[in-house]
């Protein structure tokens, strides 16, 4: 249980930080942070976490991390499910948490994309549902090798630093794919934010996006460690 209150509380961080700085403080009028802003955010939001909490559950905070560690055999199969769910909920709450703070502000009238991860439309450059798709691969891909690396006693990396490669990663995924999708890599993040933004806008769209923020990521996941492993060979697995 404590496990999973961890990743609970991990991706709530992530998704308030992530999503409320990208939903609060992105356009602010003259101070806006933009997107180098929230991509920092993003990266903060799981390097702190990862120091916080990741003694206790390992510091996943995205469905497609814990999916990708299981396929590299660094997590185990029963304990799947348990972190999905609780990173899910978390993300969902901190969504709602964000929603109750934006509709508080005086002039507040809807919710508009809320963060959502989208394409073509929906997409803040107007990219194609293919070129989301590859975005969405990739960077998974990417930010799991990284992960398996760092993670890795055997590279001889210095012990403890691996939160702050992590964060970083997430930080330069940000800096790419924002443009394209909004970037997810984390469909726990994604669902967060377009369950309100279905439920609450008067314009809903999100959810029927939403498959490919879970297909995606989970696919880039098991790719990226797949490539790793050929990189690294047996060695490369944590037993």
């Amino acid at each position: 249980m404590n496990k999973l209150l961890a990743e609970f509380i991990g991706t709530f961080w992530l998704v308030l930080g992530g999503c409320g700085s990208a939903v609060l403080a992105a356009a602010f009028p003259e101070h806006g942070i933009h997107f180098l802003g929230v991509s920092l955010a993003f990266g903060l939001t799981v390097l702190t976490m990862a120091y916080a909490v990741g003694g206790i559950s390992g510091g996943h905070f995205v469905p497609a991390v814990t999916v990708g560690l299981w396929f590299g055999g660094r997590f185990e199969t029963k304990n799947v499910a348990g972190y999905v769910v609780a990173q899910t909920i978390g993300a969902i709450v901190a969504a709602g948490v964000l929603y109750f703070i934006v509709s508080g502000k005086s002039d507040f009238t809807d919710v508009g994309g809320f963060a959502s991860n989208g394409f073509g439309e929906h997409s803040p450059g107007g990219f194609s549902m293919a070129a989301a798709l590859v975005t969405e691969i990739v960077m998974t891909a990417a930010f799991l090798f990284i992960i398996m690396a760092v993670t890795n006693a055997r590279n001889g990396a210095p012990a403890g630093f691996a939160p702050i490669a992590i964060g970083l990663a997430l930080t330069l995924i940000h800096l790419i794919s924002i443009p394209v999708t909004n970037t997810s890599v984390n469909p726990a993040r994604s669902t967060g934010v377009a369950m309100i933004q279905q439920f609450t806008s008067t314009q809903p769209w999100a959810l029927g996006q939403l498959w490919l923020f879970w297909v995606a990521p989970i696919v880039g996941a098991l790719i990226g460690v797949f490539l790793y492993k050929k990189t690294r060979g047996t060695s490369a697995l944590l037993k």
